[in-house]
């Protein structure tokens, strides 16, 4: 039987999955291009950390603060990884005699003396990392007030800045040495990337149990205020159970916003950029810029209730 030609053996180019995906990112990136943003004039300190591996943590650090300083805030990121992958993403030199945080930890250099700008963003900067840090978690034994030696540096930076940061980011290495003392020590904030996968909630009660101890003998003031969830796969059953499981422990912390597992978001780090300038249309650059949207404008919240 002869079809008539307004019937086809096709569905619809709009009913498919692909297309249906393309128009909700295109709505999502108007949604983005009208999004209004305040800064508080406040310097935000999160550590981004989280024991596990592999988690998202160095990807989720410079992605953010990439979105963060293309809304207009000042951005400083400390790469205090030994591995310095946050200083090859945001395409700052780290060789071997470059003024880095090891030296500020180790030898009382100023912090203004080793940032550099990161040709991401001018609101972009980034203490580096370099392969010396790999032997300051044994170096730090010996200084005085070794779990307070970054904290000391950050406030006297921040008291002599003209332009005060909005944001200062810090990627820990995957342990709880004394680098990531340092961190939690001189940061407010603890920014938690978690990946939807089940192993992830058995190594988020470890690193909760640290926090607890960092609060009470280091650190009065930190705490867990954003958690992002990782590499989600739409897709599978077991991201969307991790997901309700984090979501109905942390409630106010988990960010709406979840980072898809996307190709350029992997590939971006091997061109020295975050995916904002690699890619800044791609799903994985769409999600980083809503999740950045999304803390900001929480901590604007939190800053007006505050006042009130």
């Amino acid at each position: 039987m002869k079809q008539s030609e307004n019937e086809s053996t096709f569905s619809l180019p709009d009913d498919t999955p692909l297309a249906r995906e393309l128009a909700d990112l295109s709505a999502r990136k108007r949604r983005l291009a009208e999004a209004k943003v305040t800064f508080t004039g406040q310097t935000r300190v999160m550590t981004v950390s989280n024991q596990k591996g592999g988690v998202g943590k160095t990807t989720t650090t410079v992605n953010i603060a990439a979105a963060i300083a293309e809304l207009g805030g000042r951005v400083l990121v400390i790469d205090l990884d030994p591995q310095g992958n946050a200083s090859t993403a945001l395409g700052v030199p780290h060789s071997a005699d470059v003024p880095s945080i090891y030296d500020v930890l180790i030898d009382d250099f100023p912090i203004a003396d080793v940032i550099q700008p990161s040709p991401e963003s001018e609101n972009l900067f980034c203490a580096p990392s370099t392969i010396h840090l790999a032997g300051a978690e044994i170096e730090l034994v010996s200084q005085v007030a070794r779990e307070h030696r970054l904290k000391t540096a950050l406030d006297t930076f921040l008291a002599e800045q003209e332009h005060a940061f909005d944001f200062i980011l810090i990627d820990c290495p995957p342990s709880l040495g004394l680098l990531t003392i340092n961190a939690f020590t001189a940061a407010d904030e603890v920014f938690l990337p978690i990946q939807a996968e089940y192993y992830a909630l058995e190594g988020l009660s470890q690193l909760l149990g640290n926090i607890k101890m960092i609060q009470k003998h280091l650190n009065p003031r930190i705490h867990v205020s954003t958690i992002l969830l990782t590499m989600f796969d739409q897709r599978t059953r077991l991201s969307q159970q991790v997901g309700d499981e984090v979501r109905s422990h942390f409630p106010n912390e988990v960010l709406k916003t979840v980072i898809p597992r996307s190709v350029r978001v992997s590939e971006a780090p091997s061109f020295g950029q975050t995916v904002i300038t690699y890619d800044g249309g791609s799903a994985g650059a769409v999600a980083y810029r809503e999740a950045a949207v999304e803390i900001v404008s929480r901590g604007a919240k939190n800053s007006e209730e505050e006042k009130a």
